[in-house]
């Protein structure tokens, strides 16, 4: 099996990097979620709780564990009353950035096959 797409060697289905990156972000919740953990700007987890349509407390929590696990994003706890939780980018978060924006161009070009828009273009 070929595994050099373009000029790049991704190497064997073993070790295979685009599977890393997919296995961080590949389940139902976790791009929803990343969509609203804007690059420098911190988000309550109640804003989160309203913003991801139809995700349960606990899965957003089991999400969140597992985004911040990988080291994706941060969780901070503010010590005031009420006591309040933000999650916010690491480092390694803000790197898919890009990625994402790619997979929100891929996506509207597909949906919109006519059309040419991409994000950068807003």
């Amino acid at each position: 099996m070929d595994n050099n797409y373009g000029n790049i060697d991704y190497g064997t289905y073993k070790d295979d990097y685009v599977i890393t990156a997919y296995e961080l972000i590949s389940n139902k919740w976790k791009l929803k979620i990343l969509k609203y953990i804007k690059p420098h700007r911190p988000v309550r987890y109640g804003e989160l709780l309203n913003y991801v349509e139809d995700i349960t407390k606990k899965v957003l929590t089991d999400n969140l564990k597992s985004l911040e696990d990988d080291g994706l994003i941060s969780r901070k706890v503010i010590s005031e009353k009420p006591l309040r939780v933000e999650y916010s980018l690491t480092e390694t978060g803000l790197k898919l950035e890009p990625v994402l924006k790619e997979l929100y161009n891929f996506g509207y070009k597909y949906k919109n096959k006519d059309n040419i828009k991409t994000i950068s273009e807003n």
